[in-house]
C-alpha cells in the first residue's frame, strides 16, 4: 500500500487538474452561449437562400451555370471540418471515423480538403490524398474565411478536378447533443416545387444566377463551420464535466486509502509500543 505522503500528493496533484477541468467547463459554457448565437442567427439565412432558390426553380426559367453542372462521377471531394485543439470528447473522433468509413467505401477517386489541425493530422499519415488544408479559425469563424472554403472548392468543382463535393461536420442540436452529418453541396440541388407564380427578372435570370449561386455555397460552408464551432464548445463542456466529476470521484477514492493507510500506520505504531512494553516486562 502507498505511503500517506505519496496518496496526499496524488490527492493534491488531482485536486489541481480538477482546478483546471473546472475552469475550461465555464470557459467552453460562455463560448458555446456565443457560438450558439450565432447558429440561430445564421440559420434563417440560409434557410431564406433555400426559398429564393426553389422559386426560381419555380420560374422554369432554363438556365445554366458551372455550379448546377451535373456529370459523371470520377472524383469526390469531401470537406471535413474538424478542430483545431482536442479535450472535446469523442467529437474529433466521430468525424474521423465517419470520413475514414466513407472513403474505405467509395469506389471512385477521392479527395480531401481538411478544415482543422485534427482531421489534418490523422489524415496526414494514410493514403488519403488531401487536396487543401485550412487552419486556425479560432472559435469565431468569419465570413471570410467561409469565402476562402468555398472558393477552394468551387473552383476545382469548375475546372472538373471534382465531379461531386460533399461537407463532412458536427450539425448543433443541443449542448449535450451534436451530429455527425454528411452534406452534398455540389452540384447546387435545384428545389423541386409546384409551378408558382410568374416572375419578371432584372437583371437577367443568368445574372441573378451568376451571384446567387456562389454566394450560397459561401453561405452553407458559413454555416457548417458555426454548426461546428458551437458543436465543439458543446462537446468541450461535456468532456470538462465529466473530467471534474471523474477527479471528484477519485480524489474520494485516495482521500478513504489515505485514511486507511494512516489508520494502519497508527494501529502499527501501538503495536509496536505495547509489544516493546510486554518485552520490558
Amino acid at each position: 500500500m502507498a505511503g500517506v505522503r505519496d496518496i496526499r500528493r496524488r490527492i493534491r496533484s488531482v485536486r489541481n487538474m480538477q482546478q483546471i477541468t473546472k475552469a475550461m467547463k465555464m470557459v467552453a459554457a460562455a463560448k458555446l452561449r456565443k457560438a450558439q448565437e450565432k447558429v440561430v442567427s445564421a440559420r434563417p439565412y440560409a434557410r431564406q437562400l433555400q426559398e429564393i432558390l426553389a422559386r426560381l426553380a419555380q420560374a422554369q426559367v432554363d438556365v445554366t451555370h458551372p455550379l448546377l453542372d451535373r456529370r459523371p462521377v470520377q472524383k469526390v471531394g469531401y470537406v471535413l471540418i474538424t478542430s483545431d485543439r482536442g479535450l472535446c470528447g469523442g467529437f474529433n473522433a466521430n468525424l474521423i471515423r465517419m470520413t475514414s468509413g466513407i472513403l474505405a467505401e467509395q469506389s471512385k477517386g477521392t479527395g480531401l480538403v481538411t478544415v482543422g489541425r485534427k482531421g489534418r493530422d490523422f489524415f496526414r499519415r494514410g493514403k488519403v490524398e488531401i487536396i487543401n488544408e485550412f487552419t486556425g479559425l479560432g472559435d469565431d469563424p468569419s465570413f471570410l474565411q467561409a469565402q476562402q472554403i468555398a472558393g477552394e472548392v468551387m473552383s476545382r468543382y469548375q475546372k472538373g478536378e471534382f465531379d461531386e463535393v460533399y461537407l463532412v461536420y458536427t450539425e448543433f442540436i443541443t449542448a449535450i447533443q451534436q451530429k455527425p452529418t454528411l452534406m452534398k453541396v455540389l452540384p447546387i440541388e435545384q428545389p423541386e416545387g409546384k409551378l408558382g407564380r410568374q416572375y419578371i427578372f432584372e437583371p437577367s435570370p443568368e445574372e441573378i444566377l451568376a451571384r446567387l449561386l456562389p454566394k450560397y455555397v459561401e453561405t452553407v460552408i458559413f454555416r457548417t463551420l458555426l454548426e461546428s464551432k458551437a458543436s465543439e464548445q458543446g462537446a468541450r463542456m461535456t468532456a470538462m464535466g465529466s473530467a471534474t466529476d471523474n477527479a471528484k470521484e477519485m480524489i474520494d477514492r485516495l482521500t478513504l486509502q489515505m485514511n486507511r493507510a494512516r489508520q494502519a500506520a497508527i494501529t502499527k505504531e501501538i503495536s509496536e509500543i505495547v509489544g516493546g512494553a510486554a518485552a520490558l516486562e
